[in-house]
């Protein structure tokens, strides 16, 4: 039994992150965008004598904690083989949710062939990027996709999301190295910064909820907090002059909007730019084999 699902990949705005006891309660206020370039995960699931899960991301056999924990969350001692290939089309650590895309996929794919629902698997793949620190709300967003608002943190019937309306082409550059997300939440002094602009960046935002705004008190937010670096500043500017532009969270990487071709063309200077679209769906299986079947 095999199911193809597709994760957009997700960019946050401004984060103001919560951690409670329960990881179900657990995540962060903020906003952010899914994006149409995200993770293609095929998954199979086969009867076994003992419990095994293999993990495949872009070829590579891999530990990928996230997605690990997040199978076994729904599987608990199953014993089944369960075969996780996972595709990005971008590069991770770079501020696009791709942990909690990898492992929401799997999630959605593993439910789909044991019998629980995609609720099922939202919950597990949640529970999975907070207790591993590699996000705090990514796959909340990515579940449903759009432009959205995390007014409250945690799963619903804690967590409330706001979606703005609105579509646009979104252009994307990497500028630098890696910012792995467990080095900045594990930093207190850089939190309480945090959280400080992430409540007035909100409070702004849900004032005149647009795409737009989005994207400016972002970019206060990138800036005040300091986890903007200057060459990330310099494309931000430069990118500013065509569009509107700031900094992924948590990433060495820059998202704009505007004149598309503009923008390519400018933050190409800086590094490897990406065009992508908002995704309006969200995670979703895009093709099942079930008994020599296929479906799509």
């Amino acid at each position: 039994m095999k199911v193809k699902v597709f994760s957009p990949s997700h960019v946050t705005g401004f984060f103001d992150p919560y951690i409670a006891r329960d990881p179900r309660k657990s995540g962060s206020r903020g906003a952010g965008i899914s994006l149409s370039l995200g993770v293609m995960t095929e998954v199979e699931v086969n009867q076994s004598a003992e419990q095994r899960i293999e993990i495949m991301i872009n070829g590579k056999k891999e530990d990928a904690r996230t997605t690990k924990l997040a199978i076994k969350n729904l599987i608990r001692d199953a014993p089944l083989e369960i075969k996780i290939r996972i595709q990005h089309t971008l590069p991770i650590s770079q501020g696009f949710g791709l942990s909690g895309a990898g492992a929401l996929s799997a999630a959605i794919g593993v439910a789909r062939l044991v019998g629980l629902t995609k609720i099922d698997a939202i919950e597990s793949a949640h529970c999975a990027e907070v207790l591993c620190r590699t996000g705090l709300g990514d796959v909340i967003a990515e579940s449903f996709g759009g432009i959205e608002i995390r007014k409250t943190p945690g799963l619903p019937p804690w967590g409330m999301i706001e979606h703005i309306p609105g579509d646009s082409e979104v252009v994307l550059c990497v500028l630098d190295e890696k910012l792995p997300t467990p080095s900045v939440l594990g930093n207190a002094e850089l939190m309480r910064k945090i959280r400080k602009s992430a409540r007035y960046c909100l409070s702004t935002l849900l004032e005149k909820p647009s795409l737009e705004n989005l994207i400016k008190v972002s970019y206060r937010f990138a800036r005040d907090t300091g986890l903007a670096k200057d060459k990330v500043i310099e494309a931000i500017e430069m990118a500013s002059n065509y569009g509107l532009a700031s900094m992924c969270m948590l990433g060495n990487s820059v998202f704009a909007i505007g004149e598309t071709e503009k923008l390519v063309d400018i933050l190409s200077i800086f590094g490897k730019t990406y065009r992508s679209y908002i995704d309006q769906q969200g995670a979703r299986v895009v093709g099942e084999k079930r008994n020599n079947q296929a479906q799509t």
